[in-house]
């Protein structure tokens, strides 16, 4: 397969970059040629900021699986398509050729209908790192439903809020999942997430850990025992619903400055064609490569660059089970060997903790199959990018370093490897079609280089969300009403002599750790919710290896026996529980009162600046009810 819109020089991306600001639809009309279409389109782009309503390849008529399966099966049909690594590398890894995604996915789109999924409605995935999710997505996505992937670490309680936020109504599980030493007991927490879930009439259970697990009657049903009937039936085919361009393809929640989980919506056209432009071009992927993303599906990164983006450019993707430091730190570089993987797309924080265990584990590793490296999530520190550079890319694998959001679709900002200049710890320069700009508080853009402000974008992608799931409000108030006519990033970031941008972290109530999106109120909202607490305020302080960790003042009725350790142990229980182990606190200081304005306000500012340390730089604090708690606070730092 050939990619006529693949960037190979500095001149090449210099041209696309002006021909895709100045004339979008001239630019995004050619890429969209190279995509399989069941009609194509009457315009290309309609958009305001103002409402916002964006619009790409109106008219357009496509399935979204015939590009990412179909359309390689004459060509390609034996070429790999899935490589599964399991959790424990004693067990057996699995390889999905072309053609036996395609014969799988429809099998399974057919287990959906069996069990009353038509084009529309929303089905919720909630798995382990297992081909059968990716079959799943797929298999929804072949006859229009919406699938709505929830990451396999988050508690019953926010599966039940996402769950009925979107008013799923079947979910697609398993049994449990491997994690390191760990087996996660996904159905069960499923049972209890249900419990609160009226909308969901059908539950799919693929059987993966043996653990023993209570099936419903009338609710409940096995994978393999619907696979099954549908052989019986003897014809697994499934033709590809045709959806609009603009049709929903997923729902993906992610955490806002508020404690709801918000559900990003993208639809069929736009993500495709961005998904597979960005993965082609940052990565420059060639055909007959193997492309490991250790990203998990039930973030982003792994709907756009381990599944759709990889498979519409009918790449070899690698899917890893399990986590980078078991049964060893050497699990990645024995992966990398193993399968001759070629581009290794990862997080800094994965990057930092591996860092700590020195070079041993890259004894005897050869890694010479490497490529391109790329990190995803987060900035990463410089120090990382040189540990990576030298030890795993051997000086000679260009890394790309990849900006971009659950909103944004793919990749908004990164070098092109070996095409565009890199520079440690900055994403570097915009992608074709992306036209950042940097403002002041007042939204004044800031000219030139040299300079710092909050990141927006001026004009629309096509893989840009289009909407908040059922609360198109949320999503204006969030992104466009903080600067007029503009997509407000949350982040801020500053741009160097030679306009690379490096991103300088959140600017809203929003922590970034290891590489995924929390929200203080959300955690602020489950720490309440434990017995003795009053209040509590979250704020994000640097953290070795997260990047940001969690830092938690907490006011607490005292009238409780227990140690404050066993109190901070009840309180991270209450968190999991409520969220998950990805949001539990790294730091919970008890006090015995927050800074507040005298309207009630808490200044996290303040807060912000205890937990990192900058006791001596708090500014003025004339202006709280009570100046002394701030002392205090100081004093007690943990």
């Amino acid at each position: 397969m050939s990619y006529p819109y693949q960037i190979k020089s500095l001149k090449e991306y210099q041209e696309a970059y002006k021909e895709s600001v100045e004339n979008p639809e001239a630019f995004w009309g050619n890429v969209a040629e190279s995509f399989t279409w069941k009609k194509k389109w009457d315009k290309v782009l309609e958009w305001n900021f103002k409402e916002p309503s964006i619009k790409w390849f109106q008219g357009g008529k496509l399935n979204i699986t015939e590009n990412c399966i179909d359309r390689h099966l004459e060509t390609n049909a034996d070429t790999p398509a899935i490589i599964w690594e399991p959790n424990n590398p004693e067990d057996h890894y699995r390889v999905l050729t072309y053609r036996e995604l395609h014969h799988k996915v429809m099998q399974f789109a057919n287990v959906l209908k069996n069990n009353g999924v038509k084009k529309g409605h929303r089905v919720c995935i909630y798995m382990g790192m297992v081909p059968e999710l990716a079959i799943a997505a797929l298999a929804c996505a072949r006859i229009g439903a919406v699938h709505s992937v929830i990451f396999g670490g988050f508690s019953a309680q926010s599966i039940a809020d996402r769950i009925n936020d979107a008013q799923a109504t079947v979910v697609v599980t398993s049994d449990g999942s491997f994690r390191g030493n760990k087996v996660v007991p996904l159905k069960e927490t499923i049972d209890d997430a249900l419990m609160s879930c009226p909308s969901v009439k059908r539950v799919i259970v693929s059987t993966h850990t043996r653990t023993p697990v209570s099936m419903i009657k009338g609710r409940d049903c096995w994978w393999e025992d619907e696979i099954k009937i549908v052989e019986t039936d003897g014809n697994p085919y499934c033709p590809a619903e045709e959806m609009d361009a603009e049709d929903l393809l997923f729902i993906l929640y992610t955490s806002g400055s508020t404690g709801k989980p918000k559900g990003v919506v993208h639809t069929v056209a736009g993500y495709l064609i961005w998904t597979t432009y960005t993965f082609v071009n940052v990565f420059q992927y060639q055909p007959g490569q193997v492309h490991f993303c250790t990203a998990d599906i039930g973030w982003i990164t792994g709907h756009s660059y381990l599944l759709y983006g990889p498979l519409a450019a009918g790449a070899t993707t690698l899917m890893f089970e399990g986590v980078p430091t078991y049964p060893n730190a050497s699990r990645l570089w024995d992966i990398v060997d193993n399968y001759k993987v070629n581009i290794l797309y990862t997080a800094p924080t994965a990057i930092r903790s591996l860092m700590g265990f020195g070079l041993e584990p890259l004894v005897g590793k050869k890694l010479t199959s490497l490529k391109v490296l790329g990190t995803v999530g987060e900035p990463i520190n410089e120090e990382a990018w040189n540990w990576y550079n030298e030890h795993i890319g051997k000086n000679r694998c260009p890394i790309v370093d990849t900006w971009w959001q659950t909103e944004t679709g793919g990749v908004l900002i990164s070098n092109i490897a070996g095409v565009t200049p890199s520079k440690p710890s900055y994403a570097t320069w915009p992608l074709p079609g992306v036209v950042p700009a940097l403002v002041d508080e007042t939204g004044k853009e800031l000219e030139g280089n040299d300079v710092s402000g909050n990141l927006v974008i001026k004009q629309p992608w096509p893989g840009i969300l289009r909407t908040t799931y059922g609360d198109h409000e949320r999503m204006r108030q969030t992104y466009f009403s903080t600067y007029d006519n503009q997509y407000f990033t949350g982040d801020g970031c500053y741009r160097d002599e030679n306009a690379m941008y490096r991103i300088t972290g959140r600017v809203d109530d929003v922590l970034n750790v290891s590489g995924h999106r929390i929200g203080t109120a959300e955690v602020e909202n489950a720490i309440n919710m434990h017995a003795g607490v009053i209040e509590s305020a979250v704020v994000g302080y640097p953290h070795a290896i997260k990047g940001q960790g969690i830092y938690a003042y907490v006011m607490y009725n005292g009238r409780s026996n227990n140690e404050p350790e066993l109190t901070r142990q009840d309180i991270l229980a209450t968190v999991t529980r409520l969220i998950g182990p990805i949001a539990k606190p790294d730091k919970i200081q008890f006090v015995s009162g927050l800074p507040k304005t005298r309207s009630g306000k808490i200044m996290r500012r303040i807060l912000r600046k205890i937990a990192e340390g900058e006791i001596n730089n708090i500014g003025d604090t004339s202006t709280l009810l009570d100046p002394l708690i701030v002392e205090e606070i100081k004093h007690n730092r943990l």
